[in-house]
């Protein structure tokens, strides 16, 4: 079978996008890990394949019953699938690069101001397309997945990467999928880190975990005249590997140095709701939204298309 692919990529986050308007491509396992393969595939972090919700529905995907009955305009799911032929949640950098290819496929309009809802197994997400050409997605509601003690002691789990004498503590932060952020204490230490290998977690996470390595790099004064907050990180994928850039993994990061950054103040309302993240791949922007909502902003490109044969 030949299908037609997209590769595209937000802050070098790649993936392989499939469109599947019909709802009729039956994607295995084997078949992402051979798309994703980097020597003997089209290469990529990951496989999106752009679907109708309802085929996935009457298909049996019972997220996809969730989803349109959050929202019946979610009328388009993105079914991701981690470079090990996984599936996942969700993926903020994809949900952005999804989104440019439904707008290429002519299957959305953003220029006029609209608003995307797209259907996903970590629940509905709404995107925008801003002036600047950068995607915004509203992620959704988030947590901290050892609840407000976490908060207070700063930590929940132990983390020990290779070359590192001792586990350090780390902040478990629920996005949809689940996140582990470490403080590190400079950027060159953040530079040496080997992520060549996963990073080992204690209690081990029931569904495995991303694990993000940040280092706060401080304030500064923002576009908009406020103060917003700068953090520089690198990441370590469940099911991919270290990647130059993950969407949730940012604003995981993002959220983990705020709530560090809250404890103890006496007004946590002069802590930036806004931080930009550094990755290996870019730059993205963390916002907090009311309701508890996170939002996520940042570019997507659309390098090249072809087509590939699927034994």
């Amino acid at each position: 079978m030949t299908v037609r692919f997209t590769k595209g990529h937000g802050t070098q986050n790649d993936f392989v996008l499939l469109a599947d308007t019909r709802g009729e491509m039956d994607l295995t396992a084997e078949q992402v890990r051979r798309l994703a393969d980097r020597r003997s595939g089209i290469g990529a972090d990951g496989v999106i394949r752009l679907a109708p919700t309802a085929a996935l529905a009457r298909a049996g995907e019972e997220v996809a019953d969730a989803v349109l009955a959050e929202d019946p305009e979610a009328i388009w799911f993105m079914d991701y699938r981690n470079g090990d032929g996984s599936r996942a949640e969700m993926c903020g950098n994809g949900v952005r690069v999804f989104t440019a290819f439904a707008e290429q496929l002519g299957l959305v309009d953003l220029s006029g101001g609209g608003e995307l809802a797209l259907g996903t197994r970590g629940g509905v997400k709404r995107v925008r397309r801003e002036p600047s050409g950068w995607y915004a997605v509203d992620m959704g509601p988030w947590s901290l997945s050892g609840g407000p003690d976490s908060a207070a002691a700063g930590a929940d789990a132990m983390v020990l990467t290779p070359g590192w004498d001792a586990p350090r503590p780390g902040l478990s932060i629920d996005l949809g999928n689940p996140h582990t952020v470490v403080a590190l204490s400079d950027v060159a230490e953040l530079a040496a880190l080997d992520l060549g290998r996963a990073p080992a977690v204690e209690p081990v996470p029931p569904h495995g975990t991303n694990v993000e390595l940040v280092v706060p790099l401080g304030e500064e004064p923002g576009p908009d005249g406020g103060t917003v907050g700068r953090i520089r990180m690198r990441v370590h994928e469940r099911g991919v590997g270290e990647t130059r850039s993950c969407g949730t993994g940012a604003c995981a990061a993002a959220l983990a140095v705020r709530t560090w950054a809250a404890h103890g103040v006496e007004d946590p309302h002069g802590v930036p709701s806004t931080w930009f993240v550094e990755v290996p791949g870019g730059e993205v922007r963390v916002r907090l939204l009311h309701g508890g909502h996170v939002e996520l902003a940042g570019p997507a490109e659309l390098v090249f298309t072809g087509e590939v044969e699927l034994s």
